[in-house]
């Protein structure tokens, strides 16, 4: 399989995990990105030195010539968008280059329709925090996707975390989960910062307690073999003050909306696969 990694959109998502792979060593030399604009192309090229951006207004063809002699094609355009994006590139594409698709609600079925008859595909589903190398990365393989090349494109993407292979049934429960996660984290840090101002903190001081504590309480998780229900107990005191704190949550109910919330993101995960279908 050829080296050369080709990011067919560059947003966020796809943007993230070219970061992880850079920051875990891969050759940006290796690496090839498709964008909309000459100034997002500028903008990429100049934070991740060394590697091919190509803007779609000044190359029509910026797709095309990014998936030609590409290893790994992965398409993080909007999921809307996926199927038209595949077609674009059938012609482009090598009968052992695998498709990895990172957008949300896209099923395999529709990736493959949209491609070459036979053509190897993987289904992802990434988050935020591949950015820096600490993100979740699932994998389901397609029809046509050899165990040779599902552990190649295993290879490529551990570099942004965590890889886990999960059948293709559970990709909206693990999206409603580690997809959607990283905004859960983030809305508990906003909710820490406000009720501290409630208490009377300063604005400034009060994000900046919620916003490490997250984070180092986050480090904590990440050393191996953590267990979150242990290190919760052991910061809770009997009869202390975060005791109480844990006792309000559970009276409120907050195991429930957090379980309620997961399964609502599940839920518009389906609606949506169905609607692109």
């Amino acid at each position: 399989m050829s080296n050369r990694i080709a990011f067919l959109g560059c947003g966020s998502m796809n943007e993230a995990i070219l970061s992880g792979l850079l920051e875990a060593g891969t050759d940006p030399a290796d690496v090839v990105a498709t964008v909309r604009r000459a100034e997002r192309a500028a903008e990429l090229a100049e934070r991740h030195h060394g590697v091919t951006a190509i803007a779609g207004e000044e190359e029509p063809d910026n797709n095309k010539q990014a998936t030609k002699g590409s290893g790994v094609v992965i398409l993080g355009v909007k999921p809307v968008g996926i199927a038209a994006l595949a077609r674009e590139i059938s012609g482009a594409l090598s009968p052992h280059t695998v498709v990895v698709s990172v957008a949300a609600a896209v099923s395999i079925a529709q990736l493959e329709a949209a491609l070459p008859a036979g053509q190897p595909v993987i289904r992802s589903m990434p988050n935020t925090p591949s950015k820096v190398g600490r993100g979740v990365i699932s994998v389901s393989p397609g029809t046509h996707c050899t165990t040779e090349q599902l552990q190649n494109v295993k290879n490529v993407l551990q570099g942004a975390g965590t890889v886990v292979e999960v059948p293709e049934e559970q990709v909206d429960a693990l999206s409603a989960i580690s997809g959607s996660g990283p905004a859960y984290a983030f809305y508990l840090a906003e909710a820490m910062a406000a009720a501290g101002r409630e208490l009377g903190l300063d604005a400034e001081l009060s994000l900046l307690l919620a916003r490490e504590t997250v984070a180092g309480a986050g480090m904590m998780l990440a050393e191996p073999g953590a267990d979150p229900t242990a290190l919760r107990k052991a910061v809770t005191s009997p009869n202390g003050t975060t005791e109480r704190a844990i006792a309000t949550f559970d009276e409120r109910g907050m195991p429930a909306i957090i379980a309620a919330g997961a399964r609502a993101a599940a839920d518009r995960a389906a609606e949506i696969t169905k609607q692109l279908g």
